[in-house]
């Protein structure tokens, strides 16, 4: 519950929980230096400089503070508002939590020249809180080792880490936070710090982009003791990329502050967009879409007493906190454009043609529904659906070619299996304004098939298919095929991927016949392994490599890659939004020179290139 999962993602959370008390320290002022390891056998420490967790006898509980915040939900720091002002974590329940689900954990506290310690198993102290030495130093030391019963996996990804703990150091600035890999050979070490805060965030996110202004607007200001902290810069793509955060945590689903923001924001624009000779070439106010079409935004507030809609917080609801940020942020952006009109008058063009676009694209969608009204299905004719009428037991697989579209229709489970042959390359729509998406030819087959709608449009509740299975040749040219499908999800139908609904097609790369006996290999090391426990001479053995799924005849294709049974699918998580954002913009977008220099960093470790 206090988590979000026992998956890998639960598994990471638990990093975060510790680290978050650390970050509070940060916000109270009291700490500039948070080190996270990754120790052999994924054992974590983190250590800060803070006050550290006090360890003082309770008056009414009559044992440690420590032990107390270590094992009892709500008892740490947030239910006390002389000790922070504002705070992360989960309501004061995060490092007991991270306890429970250890096998073990360990805290030292560098406290007025004394160490003191406690160990825990399964979340109970085996000892009394002691002092165990001296020390010139203050702060927290935690370390735990996460349950194995408990999660599906107790290996930490560096990146994932890396990418988290990146972003806090950005809504802090000035706090250095290290990463070390101590699971390696050679150590590998990340540190970050950014003296610039939210405008170093803007201008990282912005690095692959062609920006309209050279820096990036920044404000931030207090009032009713909410704290806001804005970083905004337009580039000239067709997207917006929008991270906001409530002390600190990462508010996905956004909230009243996001609602505040981007209230001021359109009702500033329109009001500078009805004073300039642009507002003659349209019959229509700019809408919040066409506004920040293009923008590259962060958010940060710190709210006192934040309420958030559920537990793993990722709405805020605090209806003050509206008012607030709309107030602040429309004072700042005014004051901005009466000293910068450059940069206004470039906005406001920009969003006309939005609005122009947008207004083209809601034509083209009553166009697509008026046919849709006249034919006898608003279903694409080359769609193969399923007679399932329950969503979530139904799976679309979204083929490559019609050769292999015919093999998949012939090899499928009719009842529950869906096939939606696509032919040829579909467009690449990080370079693409959403009218042209719409009329489409490659891409409204999908957006029929799968019938949520797009971008403003879509309703994930609508979704025909729990499983968007996307089945293409295992090859370059396949891999190219999934990028442009996978892009086309992130920028118009971002919960398809936040909610786990995409998946790839696994199939094999090779048909092996020993002794009349097929086996499949999904890869070289596979192959390798199935002739050397054959025995045989490999020159006896009968090895073909699949071009193309095409190939495959019906049966092949349900027994390698259909079969629910058997087969091998990967499903596509969005782990981190800032890092997603910003290697789809770097591979997909308009500037060369950063995918160039992303291809040279990566080429030497990519081991599967045409998988």
């Amino acid at each position: 519950m206090y988590i979000g999962s026992t998956s890998i993602d639960g598994l990471h959370h638990l990093v975060y929980e510790v680290v978050d008390n650390s970050i509070d320290e940060a916000f109270a002022g009291y700490c500039d230096r948070i080190d996270v390891v990754l120790e052999k056998n994924d054992i974590v420490k983190v250590t800060d400089n803070g006050r550290g967790i006090p360890t003082g006898i309770h008056p009414v509980e009559k044992v440690s503070a420590l032990e107390l915040v270590m094992t009892r939900l709500h008892a740490g720091g947030k239910f006390d508002k002389n000790t922070y002002k504002v705070s992360g974590g989960l309501h004061g329940v995060g490092v007991s939590v991270v306890n429970a689900l250890s096998t073990w954990c360990e805290v030292s506290v560098h406290q007025e020249g004394k160490v003191h310690y406690q160990m825990y198993k399964t979340g109970l102290p085996v000892e009394d809180v002691r002092v165990v030495g001296e020390t010139d130093k203050r702060g927290t030391v935690v370390r735990f080792s996460a349950d194995p019963t408990i999660f599906e996996t107790t290996v930490y990804s560096f990146d994932v880490l890396a990418n988290r703990l990146r972003e806090l150091a950005f809504l802090n600035k000035g706090l250095l936070i290290t990463l070390t890999d101590d699971r390696l050979s050679t150590p590998k070490v990340h540190e970050f710090k950014f003296d610039g805060g939210l405008m170093e965030f803007v201008t990282y996110l912005n690095k692959s982009k062609t920006v309209l202004h050279q820096d990036p607007i920044y404000f931030s200001g207090t009032r009713d003791d909410v704290e806001v902290e804005v970083g905004l810069q337009y580039n000239d793509s067709f997207n917006e990329t929008m991270f906001a955060f409530v002390n600190g945590i990462n508010t996905k689903e956004g909230g009243t502050h996001l609602v505040g923001f981007r209230s001021a924001l359109t009702r500033i624009l329109n009001e500078y967009f009805r004073k300039s000779k642009l507002a003659k070439k349209l019959d229509d106010t700019l809408s919040g879409d066409d506004v920040r079409e293009g923008l590259t935004a962060v958010l940060s507030v710190k709210v006192q007493n934040p309420q958030f809609e559920g537990q793993t917080k990722t709405k805020l609801g605090n209806s003050e906190v509206k008012g607030i940020v709309d107030s602040l942020c429309a004072d700042q952006l005014t004051l901005y454009f009466e000293t910068n009109p450059g940069v206004i008058d470039k906005l406001l063009e920009k969003s006309v043609l939005a609005a122009r676009a947008r207004i083209a694209a809601r034509q083209a969608r009553e166009l697509t529904r008026r046919k849709s009204a006249l034919e006898s299905s608003g279903l694409p004719g080359k769609l193969a659906d399923c007679s399932e009428k329950d969503p979530s037991k139904c799976e679309i697989y979204i083929v490559e070619g019609d050769s292999a579209g015919g093999s998949a229709k012939g090899g499928r489970d009719r009842t529950i299996q869906a096939i939606l042959p696509l032919w040829g390359k579909m467009m690449n729509v990080e370079k693409t304004r959403i009218d042209k998406v719409i009329g489409n030819d490659k891409l409204s087959p999908v957006i029929q098939s799968l019938g949520c709608g797009i971008g403003a449009d879509f309703d994930v509740s609508k979704l025909r298919y729990h499983k968007v299975i996307i089945m293409a040749d295992a090859d370059v040219d396949g891999s190219h095929i999934r990028t442009l499908l996978l892009t086309f999800f992130f920028r118009y139908m971002t919960d398809l991927l936040r909610r786990g609904h995409v998946y790839l097609a696994m199939p094999p790369l090779y048909k092996i016949v020993i002794d009349r006996k097929i086996q499949y290999a999904y890869d070289d090391a596979e192959k390798d392994r199935i002739l050397a426990e054959s025995g045989k001479d490999p020159d006896k053995v009968a090895i073909q490599r699949y071009k193309g799924l095409g190939e495959m005849n019906p049966d092949q294709l349900w027994e390698t890659t259909m079969d629910p049974e058997h087969r091998n699918i990967i499903q596509v998580h969005m782990e981190d939004a800032v890092e997603a954002e910003t290697v789809f913009s770097t591979l997909m977008g308009e500037q060369v020179e950063p995918r160039r220099r992303f291809i040279e960093e990566n080429a030497l470790s990519v081991s599967r290139l045409d998988v």
